[in-house]
């Protein structure tokens, strides 16, 4: 799939912008401008950036419960362990107390993924400087096993919005980048994993066509089932990836990173038939949901380019909505990435950019 690694890893960091608007400040300037031979590197200097920002604000810090020992009291008194150091003749008291810390989840989370980075043979030196550096800072913080991390739990609010753009990047390096070698002990893939890619790749799009075509409405959208009856007991939802909505027209994209954009048996390439069921069905249901009004409802498959030579490019008219399969190469300069993404909402909506 990458033809030139510069380009592409230059691309991903164009993704994360988009998807992390955080990335968009002055204070990330740099890393837009340098040039980066691995992931390992981008993801190390956006980091770097990141927490050496971070440490100007402060560490973020919230109240966490100690018992501690202590000549005077603090708290409240834990009376079994009191009574404890009494019979061992301490003149000490059992404190249970709340003590504002900055040895937290996040703050775990950040040292932990910085820890490995270290470690790790293709992270150039001068972004490890900078990160053992800012490590420093974070000598009263203890590391986190990445496996016993529940992402989906870990919640922001006003005092830590700032970590959000950094525990999303240090997630794709902790789930995307991370295995596990016989020992247990940690080493980073490679690259990052299609499942990872594919929700980058996502979010990418979205956020690019929110921000660049502010008429139309952009989201991603649950889409109701069209029942007869009313009844949908146990029928999954139906999340869409991107939905572009202009007045009453509407483009269903189902967005796929894949190593492979056909299935091949026998030499004959073919759509995959999971995907081509999936987008027909969300469109169908979709265009269900206008009843009699004036309306269009479209679909696209929007696969990551690969290096195959046979790519799909196709156009159907099934059932009175056009269904199309399409590829995006992100080999390319940005611009030109840009430029196909600004292509789709020009065919479908007569709408340039912003």
């Amino acid at each position: 799939m990458i033809k030139d690694k510069n380009i592409f890893i230059k691309n991903i960091y164009y993704m994360l912008s988009y998807a992390f608007t955080t990335l968009k400040q002055s204070v990330f300037e740099d890393v837009e401008k340098e040039e980066f031979e691995n992931m390992h590197n981008l993801l190390a200097a956006i980091l770097a950036k990141g927490i050496g920002q971070q440490l100007k604000q402060g560490l973020y810090r919230e109240y966490l419960n100690k018992k501690e020992d202590m000549a005077v009291m603090r708290g409240k008194i834990d009376m079994p362990g009191t009574i404890k150091n009494k019979i061992a003749r301490q003149q000490l008291l059992s404190c249970d107390f709340d003590e504002l810390s900055e040895n937290n989840l996040l703050n775990q989370i950040l040292k932990t993924t910085v820890m490995i980075l270290l470690r790790h043979a293709k992270v150039d030196s001068e972004h490890k400087d900078k990160l053992k550096k800012e490590m420093l800072f974070f000598s009263n913080v203890d590391t986190v096993e990445p496996a016993s991390i529940r992402w989906t739990a870990l919640r922001f609010q006003r005092n830590n919005q700032t970590y959000r753009m950094l525990i999303s990047i240090c997630q794709l390096i902790l789930e995307g980048m991370l295995l596990t070698t016989e020992q247990g002990e940690y080493k980073l893939a490679s690259f990052v994993d299609e499942q990872r890619m594919c929700r980058l790749y996502e979010k990418f799009i979205l956020e690019y066509y929110t921000k660049n075509f502010p008429e139309l409405n952009v989201n991603a959208s649950e889409i109701r089932w069209a029942l007869d009856d009313g009844i949908g007991t146990m029928l999954p939802t139906m999340q869409s990836d991107i939905m572009l909505s202009y007045g009453n027209e509407v483009l269903i994209i189902d967005a796929k990173y894949y190593s492979r954009t056909t299935q091949v048996q026998y030499d004959v390439h073919t759509l995959h038939s999971g995907n081509l069921y999936h987008i027909f069905t969300y469109v169908k249901n979709k265009d269900s949901g206008f009843g009699d009004k004036p309306h269009k409802v479209s679909g696209m498959l929007l696969y990551a380019k690969t290096d195959e030579t046979i790519q799909p490019d196709n156009t159907y008219q099934m059932s009175g909505n056009k269904i199309s399969v399409k590829t995006l190469d992100l080999n390319l300069e940005f611009a030109e990435i840009a430029a196909q993404l600004n292509s789709i909402a020009k065919a479908h909506f007569g709408l340039g950019v912003a």
